[in-house]
């Protein structure tokens, strides 16, 4: 019964945005290529990058290198620093890809979920300092990257390491041509969940005409990129800076449907999802702080 009812509402909130989407066909238009210039221009050429630089590392053996060096399995370290460079979703889609791979256990790629959430530093020190300053956006940077940590001492238990899979050697040409399906998928991903919540967002603020700080959050709820830069409405810096973090450290809907999507049912969301919680009040207390 329960589930009945959550498909007609949800049922009717699709075909009244369908509707909505067909009589404002000019703005949809419009805001589809405005979001997939900003897709193309800012996110794509650096994650692509990444995500497939990152797949060749780990078929080339390079958590295994590192692993003869320290003694211990060093995919988790591998994760946390790739996530921290790359910045979301990077942690949920190397921790899937690593368990996927047998590098680490279901326990270890739960755990890793929550704290594994870090934004891209090049896009908090560049566009974001942009709307608060270098200063305010490193305090920023920082307070999310402590919180982070923090959230991993408290989930944190100590489980069995695993032996690392014996991975058959293939040919760079096969390598190369998975990593790239591999990004690519994940950032079709990215870009389609985005994009759909993105024009929710814009027919919502078509039709409704709301006060600086509700405009904002209703933002910031689909489309995270659209939170984050609507926010230079707001005077005060400080509560700017709060409202910036909690968007980024929280994640939007799109965020978590993305997260939802790469975990595949295999790894349990809710781990990410408390992380985000724990992280996201630890975020605002450190920053008040700093």
């Amino acid at each position: 019964m329960k589930k009945s009812y959550q498909s007609n509402l949800i049922l009717i909130f699709l075909i009244t945005i369908l509707t909505l989407y067909i009589v404002n066909s000019n703005i949809i238009t419009v805001g589809i290529l405005n979001y997939t210039e900003l897709f193309i221009t800012k996110l794509f050429p650096t994650s692509f990058l990444l995500f497939t630089f990152s797949s060749l590392l780990i078929n080339y053996q390079l958590i295994e290198t590192i692993t003869n060096i320290t003694k211990k399995n060093s995919a988790t370290l591998y994760i946390t620093i790739m996530s921290m460079i790359s910045g979301f979703p990077s942690g949920p889609k190397y921790t899937k890809e690593l368990y996927d791979k047998t590098y680490i256990s279901k326990e270890t790629a739960n755990y890793l979920l929550t704290y594994t959430h870090f934004p891209n530093p090049l896009f908090i020190l560049g566009p974001v300092s942009t709307l608060l300053n270098i200063t305010l956006a490193t305090k920023l940077l920082l307070s999310i990257i402590i919180s982070n940590f923090i959230t991993a001492i408290f989930f944190h238990k100590k489980t069995p390491e695993i032996a690392l899979p014996k991975n058959k050697s293939l040919p760079f040409s096969k390598i190369l041509n998975n990593a790239i399906i591999s990004s690519l998928k994940t950032l079709i991903l990215i870009y389609g969940t985005s994009l759909f919540f993105y024009l929710i967002s814009l027919i919502i603020n078509n039709y409704i005409s709301l006060s600086p700080l509700p405009y904002v959050i209703t933002n910031a709820i689909f489309d995270l990129t659209q939170g984050i830069f609507s926010t230079s409405i707001i005077s005060s810096e400080i509560l700017k800076s709060i409202l910036i973090l909690i968007f980024i450290s929280f994640g939007s809907l799109s965020i978590h449907i993305q997260i939802k999507s790469i975990l595949s049912d295999t790894l349990n969301y809710k781990y990410f999802l408390l992380g985000r919680l724990i992280s996201t009040i630890i975020g605002i207390i450190t920053f008040l702080i700093l």
